[in-house]
């Protein structure tokens, strides 16, 4: 399938107004369900609630730590954004559209969720203060555990569609999604997305127990910015799990980008909750969880992927 660009101009207000709507719908998911599950209710402004948090977040003064690595300090959050950018530019809107045709889309997802890690190090290093480095070398140490399932169960989709293009992935989709062909590729990717995110249980860079991690030291813009990046993530990876297990643009009667934004809303929702309804896992019993149980079966996966594609 051969998918177009958009127009060079075009491309930044598409990237603009899809992380616009992600992160909003990220931000009044997370209130909703952290209101439900605490039994509180909700009141008719949880749509501005977002809106007077960023605002706050702007007017408060930034604090700044001894000596840290000011550059670093403030790259990292424009980086994490950026990389979140460049997984979600290889993802089509419709059938025909997309940011960027890229034929290995794939390849340069997972090499931008790579280095992922190199954001959220320099996030917890910069800021020359213990508990954010501990995140950082937090993240380093269980990166692994979650970009290999993530690699496994992409080149799984990517068999039977004979291609490494992710509108060929979706086309490859037509009359039957990769969710009910290979039922273990999504539960193993969406722990895997979770863990790139840092969120929910596997929000261990930025955990509570180390005062909010590589955020720690974090304040006001800043805050704000790394806050957008992390929700950024998020929107990247349900949008590319719409498309590699959801069918993307595939659905009756509504046009194929609605059904693009209904199925990333979709796994937005399953995030979300996730990270209010799941208990925070220790570090290393992840790890050990990850190489022990969710490697050997994101093998099984790429097996079945290779049976359906002979």
């Amino acid at each position: 399938m051969k998918v177009t660009y958009t127009s060079w101009w075009a491309a930044p207000l598409v990237l603009g107004a899809v992380f616009g709507a992600g992160v909003y719908a990220v931000a009044v998911l997370d209130t909703v369900v952290r209101t439900t599950v605490s039994g509180g209710r909700l009141g008719s402004g949880v749509l501005v609630l977002p809106i007077r948090r960023a605002a706050l977040l702007l007017l408060q003064e930034r604090t700044v730590t001894e000596r840290p690595d000011a550059r670093a300090w403030a790259l990292a959050p424009a980086m994490l954004l950026g990389l979140a950018a460049a997984g979600i530019v290889v993802v089509p809107l419709d059938a025909g559209l997309a940011v960027a045709d890229v034929s290995a889309g794939i390849v340069l997802f997972g090499a931008a969720m790579a280095l992922v890690m190199v954001a959220v190090f320099l996030h917890g290093w910069s800021a020359n203060s213990a508990l954010p480095l501990v995140g950082g070398y937090r993240f380093v140490a269980q990166a692994l555990s979650y970009e290999m399932p993530l690699a496994l169960v992409l080149i799984a989709v990517a068999l039977p569609a004979e291609s490494l293009g992710v509108g060929d992935i979706v086309s490859s989709q037509e009359g039957l999604w990769n969710v009910v062909r290979q039922p273990l590729g999504l539960p193993l990717y969406l722990v895997a997305a979770m863990g790139l995110a840092f969120w929910g249980p596997l929000a261990l860079p930025d955990g509570a127990d180390l005062a909010g991690g590589t955020s720690a030291e974090a304040s006001g813009a800043h805050l704000l910015v790394w806050r957008v990046a992390r929700a950024s993530v998020l929107v990247t990876v349900s949008a590319m799990g719409a498309a590699c297990f959801l069918g993307g643009w595939q659905g009756p009667w509504l046009p194929g980008w609605a059904w693009t934004s209904i199925k990333t809303l979709a796994l937005l929702v399953v995030l979300v909750s996730a990270g209010h309804l799941l208990p925070r896992i220790r570090p290393e019993r992840f790890v050990v969880v990850a190489w022990a149980v969710l490697i050997p079966l994101a093998l099984v996966d790429v097996f079945t992927g290779g049976i359906l594609a002979l």
